[in-house]
Parts: structure tokens; C-alpha cells; sequence
């Protein structure tokens, strides 16, 4: 599948089926990756990486239908990597930024380049999938 969104078809026991959605989750934390893919595992196609340059190379292959995205992280942060997402053909994709610091420089700066949402960590399941509802159909 090249250039498009990816949405997974899971077949129910009726021969019905519905599509996940594909989110990205980007973090250089191990435990975060696994907090997210647990938190959304059945509710999404959930792809972890944990560098915005690992994300970049997955973008040319698969588009997420949104992207959680780690503030602080080694090489790329995550507002340079907004920064640099909103200059491609993928601008469009929903991004929330997850940090462990949200006062209001980091939200204004947040709002500034484009972030749909801003998610304090440690997150709760409930909250984050109630927030990524609110950015994807």
C-alpha cells in the first residue's frame, strides 16, 4: 500500500467487518509506546516508533489517520517535527502532542504550529481515546 491511509479490516463472526483506524504513536520512552498501545490496541491499528525520523520513513508507506506525538525527544523533538510534517503533503494529518510539562508557553507554542491537542503524561486510557475521538471520525 503506497501513499494511502491505512485502515485495518477486522472481520467479525458474521462476515460483517469494520476498519480501524491507524494511529502512530511516536516516543522515545519504551513504556510510553507500550501505555499507548495498550490504551488503544483494540480500538485502532496502532504503529509505535520511537524517533520522528523513523516516523518520516514510515510516512512514505503508510498515512495514520493521527499522530500522538512525544514533546521531548533526542534529534527531532516534537515541535520541530510538526514543524517540518505541516511543510509536506501529509500537513493535514491530525497531530496530539503528548508531554509531561503542559503550562501555558507549551500550549501556546502547541496552538502556534498547528497541534490539534496537547495530552499531559502520565495519560489515562479514557482520556486519550476520548480525545482522539474528538480529532478523527
Amino acid at each position: 500500500m503506497t501513499n494511502t491511509q491505512f485502515e485495518q479490516i477486522i472481520y467479525n463472526n458474521k462476515d460483517k467487518y469494520y476498519t480501524l483506524k491507524t494511529i502512530y504513536v511516536v516516543d522515545d520512552s519504551d513504556t510510553n509506546l507500550a501505555m499507548a498501545e495498550e490504551a488503544l490496541e483494540n480500538h485502532y491499528n496502532v504503529m509505535t516508533m520511537p524517533s520522528a525520523d523513523r516516523m518520516f520513513l514510515l510516512l512514505e508507506k503508510i498515512i495514520p489517520n493521527l499522530i500522538l506525538l512525544d514533546i521531548e525527544m533526542p534529534i527531532m523533538n516534537g515541535f520541530e517535527a510538526l514543524e517540518k510534517l505541516k511543510k509536506t503533503k501529509w500537513a493535514e494529518i491530525p497531530v496530539i502532542f503528548l508531554t509531561g510539562t503542559i503550562n501555558a508557553s507549551i500550549e501556546k507554542q502547541c496552538a502556534a504550529i498547528g497541534a490539534a491537542d496537547i495530552i499531559a503524561k502520565p495519560f489515562s486510557s479514557s482520556e486519550l481515546l476520548d480525545r482522539i475521538k474528538s480529532h478523527i471520525k
